[in-house]
Parts: structure tokens; sequence; C-alpha cells
């Protein structure tokens, strides 16, 4: 959430976006670790002139205001990148992607920071889910001192 990563994050992220075939309108995942993501992909979308909208999928729906899990400018027929900060068991980002289905979404497929290589990818993937990250745990890793 500090400010240097997600002028950091949100370029990269994007860029990655681009280069996929997914061709998505909105990014978001589940709360609270896909936000700050989604936000700073979004944020940086708009400085290029080609806006994405971010949304958030809450744990459970509120039983005040909307009672919606998927929040935001999320609108039904959107097709959209779930978005996670690591990639672990993968659980989060099939909970997320089962909220927006149920909303009328089209997942396009997860985008991840890092992937911690513990059967999160094979997971989605073997749910029909392409995963894209940004890194592995293994290069973090090898890159330490």
């Amino acid at each position: 959430m500090s400010p240097d990563g997600l002028a950091l994050i949100g370029p990269l992220a994007l860029d990655a976006l681009a280069r996929s075939t997914w061709s998505v309108d909105a990014v978001g995942g589940l709360t609270l670790g896909a936000d700050p993501v989604s936000y700073a992909i979004a944020y940086a979308s708009a400085l290029q002139g080609t806006p994405l909208r971010a949304f958030t999928v809450r744990k459970e729906a509120k039983a005040h205001g909307t009672g919606r899990l998927v929040e935001g400018p999320f609108r039904e027929g959107d097709r959209v990148a779930v978005i996670e900060d690591v990639i672990t068991t993968g659980g989060s980002a099939l909970r997320a992607t089962e909220s927006i289905r149920a909303a009328g979404g089209i997942v396009a497929g997860v985008l991840a920071l890092v992937d911690r290589e513990e059967g999160g990818r094979e997971a989605l993937e073997a749910a029909g889910l392409p995963v894209i990250s940004l890194t592995r745990a293994s290069e973090i890793v090898s890159r330490l001192p």
C-alpha cells in the first residue's frame, strides 16, 4: 500500500494485462489483498488513457447498504481479471470468481503479483482459469543476499 509500491505495481500489472489476450473491462478480487493492486492498475490505466474499472469482492455481503458481494463500478457482463497479491492455494481467487460469475461477470483469468508455487496456479488452471504472475517465490528467494 506504499506509494512507491503502487507506482511500481500498477504499470507492471497493466502491461501484463495488455500483453495477455484477455481484453478486460475491470479488475478486482477478494478484499483485502486484491484491493490495492486493483486500484493501482486502475490508476495506471487512466494515466495511459485506457481506463479499467476496479472493484472489490467482499468475503460476505453486509446486511446494510447494497448487500452485494461485488462492490464498486463493476457491471453485469464485464470481462474481468481477478487480481491476487499472492497465490498460495488458489482459494481466494476461486472464491472471488464464484462471486463475480454470480453477479454476471465473465472471468478472463487471474493476475497475481506473486505465485508462491504451492499448488495454487495448478488449482486455478484446473478450474479453467488462465494465470499470469508477475513473479514467483523462487525468483524472489534466489535474489536475496
